[in-house]
């Protein structure tokens, strides 16, 4: 590399260039899964949107493979490259809300807790994940679901526009009316169009839920899981719960003599009228009696960032996972064959997509899988390297077993690298649409460290 190249891109950026050797190289390198061990040639910090052009500038001009990182919570480590750039967003992190419009103007480096935290104040919120850590743009680009996704959609059924900078270093404001191709590809498929500097969101009422975990033995999988699959998607969209099978955490609210002990249940988000709860929540206690429960009314932001001392950044961790739109008997077989997790922080989750999310259609957005009611993850976790291969073993085993039973594809941000079949299953008849417009915007695959879609001219 030519040394005047380096020091003109240092000259041109707002914010700051790391490499190897520097102090903070370390430092900069790591990402939430400690699993992923990378070392990018160059990682830029960047200060707005000025940086970012100058960043896809300075590598498509130099040929160097080029990674984005929001939050840094991609499972397969796709936020980083090894011996190429890092485009770091986290320090474009504003939030601005319009609470006359109900409306949120977002950094694309920002967390889901800063935009939590920013639209609480004015009793609003949007759907997103269920770690407050994770960076607004992966989540959102792959779809995004989570606790009021029954009752408002999916993440990009929320989104009004986007800011985009283009691998030919252009920038582009994107909304149904202006861009609408590129628009429309945005909202679920991934990092494959270029670099969003800023999304914009509509916002709804949500202050307070009632919300927490009821947990039943292990052994009542079968006839909870059972009645679980028929029971949540007839109710109103007020009613969240998402299924798991997991090892009860030490530490409060959970009483010391259950830690440790192998569950399944239920986390709940409940967004109607207090008083109505206990009559839903009464059926679960019908179907098995609770080993645990703790439902309380929370602010929104509580229940957000529930998970994350349980799950810090540094640990390792492995993921898959599938949609599912039915539990067949054999399904619930295989769950409760692999229901003994092989490490206490090692978990199976079933998250509704149902709801709101199905009112969309499969065409309206890239998200192809209208149709289903669950988006499950099977996740591996611990902090000790030693447990990587039995807990990345239980994960594939388990996803493996199950598999026939799903519909074939998978939340793009469950997914490890597992090659063009998963990707193209996962898009079905979206994936062609999806190749145009990377055909249009990207033609040269620039941005290729995702779960990629190869332009139709490079993929013949």
């Amino acid at each position: 590399m030519n040394k005047n190249n380096v020091e003109n891109l240092k000259t041109a950026l707002r914010g700051k260039l790391v490499q190897p050797g520097d102090t903070e190289y370390d430092e900069a390198r790591k990402i939430y899964n400690e699993m992923i061990d990378r070392e990018p040639r160059y990682i830029i910090y960047c200060q707005n949107t000025s940086d970012v052009i100058s960043a896809v500038n300075f590598a498509r001009e130099n040929s160097i493979r080029t990674s984005i990182r929001s939050g840094g919570h991609n499972g397969p480590g796709l936020a980083l490259v090894d011996d190429g750039l890092v485009i770091d967003l986290s320090r474009i992190d504003f939030t601005h809300v319009d609470p006359q419009k109900k409306t949120v103007l977002v950094g694309g480096g920002a967390t889901w807790g800063q935009v939590d935290h920013a639209t609480h104040a004015f009793g609003l919120a949007l759907p997103s994940g269920i770690v407050s850590t994770t960076g607004v743009g992966g989540l959102t680009l792959g779809g995004g679901h989570g606790y009021l996704t029954r009752k408002y959609g999916l993440t990009i059924d929320n989104l009004l526009s986007a800011d985009v900078v283009l691998a030919d270093g252009s920038f582009v404001h994107v909304s149904k009316d202006e861009n609408p191709d590129l628009f429309w590809a945005l909202r679920g498929g991934g990092g494959n169009f270029g670099v969003v500097t800023s999304f914009e969101y509509q916002l709804h009422p949500v202050k307070n839920v009632v919300a927490g975990p009821l947990f039943w033995p292990i052994d009542k999988l079968e006839p909870t899981l059972k009645w679980y699959r028929e029971w949540l998607h007839q109710l109103p969209e007020d009613v969240y719960a998402f299924y798991l099978t997991a090892a009860v955490p030490a530490g409060d609210p959970f009483p010391q003599a259950i830690h440790g002990e192998k569950v399944c249940g239920l986390l709940w988000c409940y967004t109607g009228p207090e008083d109505q709860f206990d009559g839903f929540i009464q059926q679960a206690r019908d179907v098995a009696e609770p080993l645990f429960e703790f439902t309380p009314e929370m602010p929104y932001p509580a229940l957000q960032s529930m998970f994350d001392g349980l799950y810090p950044p540094g640990y390792q961790l492995y993921w898959k996972g599938d949609f599912v739109k039915e539990i067949p008997d054999e399904a619930v077989a295989e769950h409760l064959r692999f229901a003994e997790v092989p490490t206490p922080l090692s978990t199976m989750h079933l998250y509704p997509v149902d709801g709101a999310a199905h009112k969309p259609d499969k065409h309206d957005t890239a998200w192809n899988n209208r149709d289903a009611i669950w988006s499950m993850v099977i996740v591996g976790v611990d902090p000790d390297p030693k447990n990587n291969e039995m807990m990345t073993n239980w994960a594939r085993d388990y996803w493996e077993a199950l598999h026939p039973y799903t519909l074939g594809g998978a939340y793009i941000n469950f997914m490890m690298e597992e090659g063009e079949d998963r990707i193209k299953g996962t898009y079905g008849d979206n994936y062609e649409r999806l190749q145009k417009v990377k055909d249009k915007y990207d033609p040269d695959n620039f941005f290729n460290v995702n779960q990629n879609i190869e332009p139709a001219s490079i993929s013949v």
